[in-house]
C-alpha cells in the first residue's frame, strides 16, 4: 500500500471534494458530512441529509435515524484549522450532552419548550427523532468530533451527563487525532468501521477450551489471542457486520464455483463431517484497535473494536451459506490487537495489517494484482468511478459479490485490470501487456499504470481499449496487433482529451454511442489496423523463416520502429488523419 503521511492538508482536500457534489454546504458542513459517511453510513446521499446546521439547532449539526439500528444518530462537529491545537470549551460540549435527555425526555412540555427556539427544520426532526426513542426505545448515540483537543475531565462530566438521561444512550469523542486515524480508514476503505464485535469463545458438552493463548509482545506493543469458536459465532459475525468486515482483505467472496477447490472442499466438510472442520481448515484473523475479555452469564468473550478479518473470508461465509452445519462446527481464530497512533508510526500499522494479509491469505493463491487491491489509489479510484456511474472492480470475487456491492443501480461494471492494460498499451511498450496483466500490478509497473486516481485519466484510456477491441472481431492477426494499435491510436488521441472538458466529452460520448466521434474513430482504428499488419507482413511474416503474428507483437520496441514505417505510408495515415480532424471537431461539440 502507499506509505504517505497524512496531514490536516490532505482532510482539508477531501473535504474540498465533497464540495464539487455538494456546493451549497458551508465548509463546517461539509466536515460534518464527511464524518457521517466515514464513521456512521456508507452512502454519502444519507449522510448529507442528515447534516442540519443552522444558528438555533441547540448545536446539533447533525442527525441520522437508522431504523435498521433502532439508533439515532447526533453529531456536533467543529472543524478547525490546526490539529489539536483549540481546546473545547466545556460550556459547548456539556450543553451538546443535554441533547440525550431531550431526546429521551417523557414530557412533552418539557421538550416542546426546548425545541421553541430551534429552526424549523430542525425541530421538526429533532421531533421525529424524539418519537422514535420514546415510543420504539430506539437507542441515542451523540458524536461530538473536533479537529482540536477535549481534556478528559471534560469528557468524564458529559458522559454523566447523558448517562443521566431517561434512556438508553451513550456519547463518544473524536479529538484531532481520533479523527485523522478515522481519516485513514476512510481512505483505506474501511468506512464506516464496526465500533465493536463480541467473540464468544467455545464451550459446550463435548470439548473442553482450558485457556486461550494470549501473547504480549512488549517491542511493537502488539497482543495477540488464540481460541476456538463456534461455526455459528463465526458466522454470525458476518450477519452482524456486513460486508464491511472484509474491508481490509485482499480479494472478495470468491463463492463456490467449480473453480474455487478450497471453497468446494470446506462446503464438503460442512455436508460430511462437520465435527472435523476445525482440524482440517486453517481458521480466521481477525485485527483490531482494541480488545477486552470479558464474561457474561457462564460465556468467556473477546470484546473487539474495529475490527477486520483479514484472512478467512472465504471460510466465514461458507459458514454463514451453511447455518445448520455451522453450528456442528469449531474455527481457529486469531485476533491480532495492533496499536494506532497518528504522525510517522501510523505507516507502521498500514504495512504491518499488508503483511499480515499476505502471510495468512495462501490457501486461494495470492497474485499481485490482489496484493494492491486496497492500495490507496485503488480505492480513490473506486470512489471516484462510482460517482460517475461505474462500477469499479478493484478486488478478486465473483460477479455476484461484485454486483451485491452496488444494489439499487445500473453501473458500468470495469476490472482494474481492464484499466490497467488500457493504461499500460498506451503509455508503455505494448510487448509489455503481453507479457501478462499480473506484471502490470509488480512494484516497477504498478506507479506508472496507476500514476493517479482521476477518472479523466484512466476512462479515456479505457474507451479507447474498448473500441480498439471491438474491431479485432475474432481475426486472429488483429487481436496479437490490439495492443500496438491501441498505443498507436492513443498517441493521436491522447493530445485531443487531455483537458479535463474533452476527457469527460468522451468519455460521455462513449457511453451514449455518440456517432459523431465514435464512427470517425472507427475509421480511424481500421486504418490503423490496416497499416500495422501490414508493417508486420514486410517485417516479421516473410519467407519460410518468417515470424507468427503471436510470437511477433511480442518483441519489444515495435512501437518506435512502426513509427518510421507509419510515416512512410501514404493512404492511411491521410485515412486516419482525416477521421482524427472529425473526432476532435465531435469531441469539441459536444456539451458533456
Amino acid at each position: 500500500m502507499n506509505q504517505d503521511k497524512l496531514t490536516i492538508r490532505n482532510l482539508n482536500a477531501t473535504i474540498e471534494d465533497i464540495a464539487t457534489r455538494f456546493s451549497r454546504l458551508a465548509p463546517d458542513d461539509r466536515f460534518v458530512l464527511w464524518f457521517f459517511r466515514a464513521y456512521i453510513t456508507d452512502s454519502e446521499e444519507r449522510a448529507a441529509e442528515a447534516v442540519a446546521g443552522g444558528s438555533r439547532d441547540k448545536g446539533i449539526d447533525g442527525l441520522l435515524i437508522d431504523d435498521a439500528a433502532r439508533a439515532v444518530f447526533i453529531v456536533q462537529a467543529k472543524y478547525r484549522k490546526a490539529l489539536m491545537e483549540k481546546a473545547e470549551k466545556r460550556d459547548d460540549v456539556i450543553s451538546f450532552a443535554q441533547v440525550a435527555a431531550q431526546l429521551c425526555c417523557p414530557s412533552n412540555g418539557e421538550f416542546r419548550e426546548y425545541v421553541t427556539t430551534m429552526e424549523s427544520y430542525s425541530a421538526e426532526r429533532f421531533e421525529e427523532a424524539r418519537k422514535r426513542v420514546v415510543g420504539k426505545k430506539y437507542r441515542v448515540i451523540l458524536y461530538f468530533a473536533t479537529l482540536g483537543k477535549i481534556s478528559s475531565s471534560i469528557r468524564k462530566d458529559a458522559e454523566n451527563v447523558v448517562r443521566s438521561a431517561d434512556g438508553d444512550a451513550k456519547v463518544e469523542f473524536f479529538d484531532g487525532h481520533r479523527a485523522m486515524l478515522l481519516f485513514r480508514d476512510y481512505l483505506d476503505g474501511v468506512a464506516p468501521p464496526i465500533p465493536s464485535l463480541d467473540l464468544e469463545m467455545e464451550k459446550g458438552p463435548n470439548v473442553t477450551v482450558n485457556s486461550i493463548a494470549q501473547r504480549y509482545d512488549e517491542y511493537a506493543h502488539i497482543e495477540s489471542w488464540v481460541f476456538p469458536m463456534r461455526g455459528g459465532a463465526v458466522a454470525s459475525l458476518y450477519e452482524s457486520a456486513g460486508t464491511r468486515i472484509f474491508a481490509r482483505n485482499i480479494r472478495g467472496y470468491l463463492g463456490p464455483g467449480k473453480k474455487k477447490d478450497v471453497n468446494r472442499s470446506m462446503v464438503s466438510t460442512l455436508s460430511s463431517e462437520p465435527e472435523r472442520f476445525f482440524y482440517y481448515n486453517n481458521g480466521i484473523t481477525i485485527i483490531c484497535d482494541d480488545a477486552v475479555k470479558r464474561s457474561r452469564q457462564g460465556r468467556d468473550i473477546l470484546q473487539v473494536s474495529n475490527p477486520q478479518i483479514i484472512n478467512g473470508q472465504q471460510t466465514t461465509r461458507v459458514l454463514a451459506e451453511h447455518p445448520a452445519e455451522a453450528q456442528r462446527a469449531s474455527v481457529l481464530v486469531k485476533v491480532i490487537r495492533v496499536p494506532r497512533e497518528v504522525g510517522h508510526d501510523s505507516d507502521g500499522f498500514e504495512l504491518l495489517v499488508s503483511q499480515i494479509v499476505s502471510g495468512t491469505n495462501w490457501q486461494n493463491p495470492i497474485t499481485a494484482s490482489d496484493l494492491m487491491a486496497n492500495d490507496r489509489i485503488q480505492i480513490e479510484l473506486e470512489r471516484a468511478l462510482r460517482k460517475l456511474g461505474y462500477l469499479y472492480i478493484r478486488k478478486r470475487q465473483s460477479k455476484k459479490e461484485a454486483k451485491r456491492s452496488a444494489p439499487g443501480k445500473h453501473y458500468i461494471p470495469v476490472k482494474k485490470q481492464e484499466i490497467a492494460q488500457a493504461v499500460g498499451a498506451c503509455e508503455l511498450d505494448p510487448a509489455v501487456i503481453m507479457k501478462g496483466t499480473e506484471r502490470l500490478f509488480e512494484e516497477d509497473m504498478y506507479t506508472k499504470v496507476f500514476p493517479n486516481c482521476d477518472p479523466n485519466y484512466h476512462l479515456p484510456r479505457y474507451c479507447l481499449k474498448r473500441e480498439v477491441a471491438y474491431a479485432v472481431q475474432g481475426d486472429r492477426e488483429r487481436k496479437f496487433a490490439r495492443w500496438h494499435v491501441l498505443h498507436f491510436v492513443w498517441s493521436h488521441l491522447g493530445p485531443m482529451v487531455r483537458s479535463n472538458r474533452n476527457a469527460r466529452s468522451f468519455r460521455v460520448q462513449w457511453e451514449q454511442n455518440k456517432p459523431e466521434v465514435f464512427e470517425p474513430l472507427a475509421d480511424a482504428i481500421e486504418a490503423a489496423f490496416e497499416v500495422m499488419l501490414r508493417y508486420y507482413r514486410r517485417t516479421g511474416a516473410r519467407g519460410a523463416s518468417g515470424i507468427d503474428v503471436s510470437v511477433f507483437f511480442k518483441q519489444a520496441g515495435h512501437h518506435r520502429k512502426f513509427g518510421k514505417f507509419w510515416d512512410s505510408t501514404t493512404r492511411g495515415r491521410r485515412a486516419l488523419e482525416k477521421a482524427m480532424s472529425k473526432v476532435l471537431a465531435g469531441i469539441e461539440g459536444f456539451e458533456a
